[in-house]
């Protein structure tokens, strides 16, 4: 693809995401009695990656310490 077709693209899909988000949480998106707030959805995502991001970092340095304590 082009690169700047490629870019503009991407900026399009950002855009569009960004605007999705404000939107369900601005107003009350409901199917079925089900709540579509994705902009809360995408910051519990978020937590969750911080979350788990830090327990694989812990988990690398305690097996890297061990095997340090082993040699």
């Amino acid at each position: 693809m082009n690169k700047w077709f490629e870019l503009f693209l991407g900026l399009v899909l950002l855009v569009f995401a960004i605007l999705v988000g404000w939107a369900s949480d601005a107003y009350t998106w409901t199917i079925f009695g089900k709540d579509l707030n994705f902009l809360h959805s995408a910051w519990v995502f978020l937590k969750g990656a911080v979350f788990w991001f830090v327990v694989m970092v812990a988990s690398l340095l305690i097996v890297l310490g061990v095997n340090d304590l082993r040699e």
